[in-house]
């Protein structure tokens, strides 16, 4: 065999090594919802009484997912334990929606803090800021219109428990025997798991862990060999038209995983001028698409109401879509403040730490004490 065929063996079984990898860890990520589960209704005496106290005020429940998001950095984690929340029973539907409101606006704070690293350059660093920024204003635009409409008249929660009641989507029955057992196998493994453990806290601290784990190794090995190898080729084929950018920012997320990942990817290339930030939005938009796929997987097999909340992430996020995505002139208001603030940032550097400072952390907490 020759050098040439040995490398080529090699990277076979690299490949297929990856692919198990992965299968692995959505094996792992699928158990860890399932053990958040049993452990929330374990510890329901415990500790249901605070989260349902905490969780009956939507604005208390709108900044907890906030500042959850924004401290542990992925929404995926978050809207994931909101479903597990929700099928174990510990909160309903509607007290999970502004925790799934406030976990879109949170995970915006990553690409807000890389904008930061071309601080040294003020053209760059204006550019780098807009984009970073414009996530944020974009997700803060959809709750201000979305969360009146969810407070008074209940239109998201309604409207996706109808759609799951309407499409059977959460009914046993219209799942394969092969699907069906497989689940029954993960249940029996997760149920014979948590009884060998026997400590519900243990129990929850070790679903967190591998919660973390699987999603965070899913995201590094996808990004490396799928974005990995087309950054060069971003700028070329992802921006030609705003539906395509769409398309594309809708597809990466959803196999990384991580709207934080691929949102991030475009700051420097805004901020070296290479993409502008009319047409990096629409990516934006379709990573916010994307990143609903997560709440969805974690939904699969649960109870109703954990699909209805996995729906409510879709549906907040593609009434977004269809709120920006048609009309530019609509497209142009969180792009016209974004770039206002990163002229803004040419004056002043300090605005931008105040930002973050203040929006992901002072104001929620504030916010949080003075409406208990």
């Amino acid at each position: 065999m020759s050098v040439l065929e040995q490398k080529h063996t090699v990277g076979q079984w690299q490949s297929v090594g990856k692919y198990l990898s992965v299968l692995g860890a959505i094996i792992v990520f699928m158990l860890s919802i399932n053990l958040l589960s049993h452990s929330f209704q374990g510890l329901q005496e415990d500790i249901a009484s605070l989260i349902l106290s905490v969780t009956m005020n939507p604005f208390i429940g709108l900044f907890i997912g906030l500042l959850l998001t924004a401290v542990i950095q992925s929404s995926s984690i978050s809207t994931s334990m909101v479903v597990a929340l929700v099928g174990s029973g510990t909160i309903s539907l509607s007290a999970a929606v502004p925790l799934i409101m406030g976990a879109n606006v949170g995970t915006t704070l990553t690409s807000t803090v890389i904008s930061l690293s071309f601080i040294t350059s003020k053209r760059a660093f204006r550019k780098a800021i807009s984009a970073g920024v414009v996530h944020d204003i974009y997700n803060i635009i959809l709750v201000v219109l979305l969360f009146p409409l969810e407070y008074y008249y209940q239109t998201l929660s309604r409207t996706s428990t109808w759609l799951v009641n309407s499409l059977g989507i959460a009914d046993p029955e219209a799942t394969s025997e092969l699907v069906y057992f497989g689940t029954y196998s993960a249940r029996s493994i997760d149920e014979s798991l948590a009884n060998t453990i026997g400590s519900h806290w243990a129990v929850l601290v070790l679903a967190c862990g591998m919660l973390f784990f699987s999603i965070k190794y899913i995201s590094n090995i996808i990004s490396q060999s799928l974005i990995g190898e087309s950054k060069d080729k971003m700028k070329k084929y992802i921006f030609i038209s705003p539906y395509k950018s769409f398309l594309w920012g809708g597809g990466l997320t959803a196999a990384v995983q991580s709207s934080s990942i691929t949102t991030s990817l475009i700051i420097p290339l805004v901020a070296t001028n290479k993409v502008s930030l009319e047409k990096s939005f629409p990516f934006i938009i379709g990573a916010n698409i994307g990143t609903t796929i997560t709440a969805l997987i974690a939904s699969f097999f649960a109870t109703e109401v954990a699909v209805s909340i996995a729906i409510v992430h879709l549906l907040f996020n593609l009434l977004g879509v269809l709120l920006f995505l048609p009309i530019a002139s609509v497209r142009r208001i969180p792009i016209g403040v974004a770039a206002l603030f990163g002229r803004l940032t040419l004056r002043h550097r300090l605005y931008v730490f105040l930002y973050i400072i203040l929006m992901f952390f002072i104001i929620p907490f504030l916010l949080i004490y003075f409406n208990q």
